[in-house]
């Protein structure tokens, strides 16, 4: 005992069944844990048994230790949870030894587990009914978490903060449970924006009479992202890359130059986007805003065999396609006419794997079909590209290497709610159920009901989502056909739907007035989404006109991981999404894409291969490209052989072009080549 008293700071004292817990601490740590019987004399209650309990047992000592062991406490604490007679008891008892002691709230848990727990009123927790420490919390809190799967740090992390700030365990238990409560739920605010730019007047603008008509018929002003565009020479023909939120009007920006030039006859607007779905429905626009003036195209890969036209009129006024449809006709040698503007949307997608560098190849591509132009064809000026997206990491580097003017616009023009909440995944139907009746029950300022797009990973998630909503909801997918795809467009519009259930990789196709967006899975088919994807999907969420804020809720599966090659779980990623900063931009270019975009620079562009390589935005490592494009018989000096026109004609990567080789050599029929090529995509 003579080490446990010169080491006690704190003698704490609480009400057991027939007797007293005394617990001694120092440095927050016990050093003896002992039960008190008190006993009756004439001078009052004094100690009458006094045990000590180490590994589990009792061992008896004299009653005057525990006097001693009081005596050498800095302090003695007697639990409020102590009923007032026997608080009494103990304070008479301590008074005849000249001792004082105060009467502190402790957690019951702590004390029935002989430990020293004081809390307040600020720290202390409550669960089922009582108030207990935040140690007792979090274990309480840690003993749920084993039971929905393996959290990781940051999701711990998390969940105790809003442990201590809720003061509520039974709240957070509920928010494990798929509880909805949004003071929990909610992790942060992105703040409504809108800087200082003096808007520019459409009736100030030098357009074309037809197409100020227009303007002026739809607004008097130009919203701010497209004043600083207007200001910084969008309407001189200079290049530029455009960096503002979803809903901010970039579209407009290559529309005022693109529609200009091609009524005053300085050529053609190309609008290129990357997904079938989008250049439908910019078709769809283009032709209602401006088909009573120009003719409007469409140009959208087919497939990797047939080259059906799709309403294609390479003599159109105004051509809407998709990267992969506007590469394949100069891929074929189409004659494009005169190309006033080139309008890159979602340029961001630089940064992918395999539409990436084609991406990076057809920029090239576009820009050498212009300066060849240029050259044979008297009284043609060239083409002005226009790049526009939402969510750049790097916009000074890009601008450099694309050699264009930056316009970068930080505007959001409604707030953005973002919400977590811990589902596995079938309770993850049920909760976005619940989101989208409450979302749809709700109206705005501005008379519209809230409307949800909910991202899931598969096509058969989207259906089996779809069907799991009470509201009418509809799937929305690449699967679908174009009519089935409209009818579901207008039916969102015209507000019929209450969501939308759409795939990750749909997303830049997406184009829905919601209030609310919800992450059914954090993942691109068998990849997790990228800082990028995941803010350009979320701001989604609200549109100036139609809301006034706007909502997204991540669904996160503690431990889930969609497929065995990933290498962390979905909690862990959310947390990283949340926090992380936004990816540069870049292509990256390995053995094969190097070699087919070489050969794309090839077929268009001959000996000048290299110097279209060289302007591209990734390295492209051009003489070993050549050297294998040599090696595998897809060139002849800088001529490519009929077997390399094949390959580049039908974007065949090398080694899709060999398994083909391969097959017909072996006679496989072509139906089950053309299978066999779909499938090794679906599994990539």
């Amino acid at each position: 005992m003579s080490q446990q008293l010169a080491e006690v700071e704190t003698l704490f004292l609480h009400e057991s069944r027939s007797d007293y817990t005394v617990v001694a601490n120092r440095d927050g740590n016990r050093v003896l844990r002992g039960r008190l019987e008190l006993k009756e004399t004439s001078a009052g209650p004094r100690p009458g048994k006094f045990r000590v309990i180490r590994d589990g047992e009792d061992h008896p000592r004299q009653p005057d230790e525990f006097v001693d062991l009081a005596r050498a406490a800095d302090r003695i604490r007697i639990s409020e949870q102590t009923s007032p007679e026997n608080r009494a008891r103990l304070k008479e008892m301590l008074d005849g030894y000249q001792l004082e002691a105060t009467a502190v709230r402790t957690c019951r848990r702590c004390a029935s587990d002989g430990r020293y727990g004081p809390i307040t009123s600020e720290d202390a927790i409550e669960h089922n009914g009582e108030l207990i420490c935040r140690d007792c919390a979090r274990r309480e809190l840690e003993r749920e978490l084993s039971y929905k799967g393996e959290f990781t740090g940051a999701a711990e992390e998390r969940l105790e903060e809003l442990l201590y700030e809720s003061g509520d365990l039974d709240r957070i238990v509920s928010l494990l449970q798929g509880g909805l409560d949004p003071d929990l739920t909610k992790y942060d605010e992105v703040s409504a924006n809108v800087d200082d730019v003096s808007p520019v007047r459409t009736e100030d603008l030098d357009l074309h009479p037809d197409l100020s008509a227009k303007l002026q018929g739809r607004f008097e002003e130009l919203l701010p992202v497209q004043s600083l565009s207007v200001r910084n020479g969008l309407l001189d023909g200079d290049d530029q890359l455009v960096v503002s939120a979803t809903a901010t009007g970039k579209t407009l920006v290559g529309e005022l130059t693109g529609i200009d030039r091609a009524l005053k006859g300085d050529g053609k607007l190309l609008f290129l986007v990357p997904l079938v779905a989008l250049a439908n429905q910019k078709h769809e626009d283009f032709e209602d805003r401006y088909g009573d003036l120009l003719d409007v195209s469409i140009r959208v890969g087919s497939s990797r065999v047939n080259d059906d036209g799709n309403r294609f009129d390479p003599h159109a006024d105004v051509i809407v396609g998709t990267y992969e449809g506007i590469d394949h006709a100069l891929r074929t040698g189409k004659d494009l006419g005169d190309v006033g503007t080139v309008v890159i949307d979602e340029v961001h997608t630089l940064k992918e794997g395999e539409r990436g560098h084609r991406l990076d190849g057809l920029i090239s591509r576009l820009k050498y079909y212009s300066e060849n132009r240029m050259e044979t064809h008297s009284g043609y000026d060239g083409t002005q590209f226009v790049y526009l997206s939402a969510t750049v990491g790097n916009p000074e580097w890009l601008a450099k290497k694309l050699r264009a003017t930056l316009i970068e616009y930080e505007e959001r023009p409604v707030p953005i709610e973002r919400h977590v909440t811990f589902a596995d995944s079938r309770e993850k139907a049920q909760i976005a159920d619940k989101l989208v009746k409450r979302e749809f029950d709700t109206k705005s300022s501005k008379g519209y009901r809230g409307q949800t797009i909910i991202f899931t990973n598969s096509r058969r998630r989207c259906h089996e989502i779809s069907r799991k909503l009470r509201y009418d909801s509809a799937p929305y997918h690449a699967g679908l056909d174009y009519g089935r795809r409209k009818k579901v467009e207008r039916q969102f519009g015209n507000q019929d739907l209450s969501a939308v259930v759409t795939t990750a990789a749909l997303a830049a196709g997406v184009d829905f007035p919601a209030s609310q967006v919800i992450f059914d899975s954090l993942a691109m088919g068998i990849e997790w989404l990228s800082v990028q994807e995941f803010s350009q999907m979320l701001g989604r969420a609200g549109r100036p006109d139609y809301h006034d804020r706007g909502r997204v809720y991540l669904l996160v599966e503690p431990d889930g991981v969609y497929h065995g090659s990933m290498d962390r779980t979905e909690d862990e990623v959310a947390f990283t999404l949340l926090k992380g900063e936004m990816e540069d931009v870049a292509t990256h270019y390995d053995e094969t894409a190097g070699a087919e975009e070489t050969l794309a620079n090839v077929v268009v562009a001959g000996k000048k291969a290299k110097r279209l390589n060289d302007r591209m935005i990734g390295e492209v490592p051009t003489k070993h490209a050549l050297g294998k494009l040599l090696e595998w018989n897809f060139i002849d000096g800088f001529e490519p052989t009929p077997l390399g026109r094949g390959v580049t004609r039908h974007f065949l990567a090398p080694d899709e072009a060999f398994f083909i080789l391969d097959s017909v050599r072996k006679g496989t029929d072509p139906y089950d080549i053309v299978a066999d090529l779909e499938r090794r995509d679906d599994e990539e």
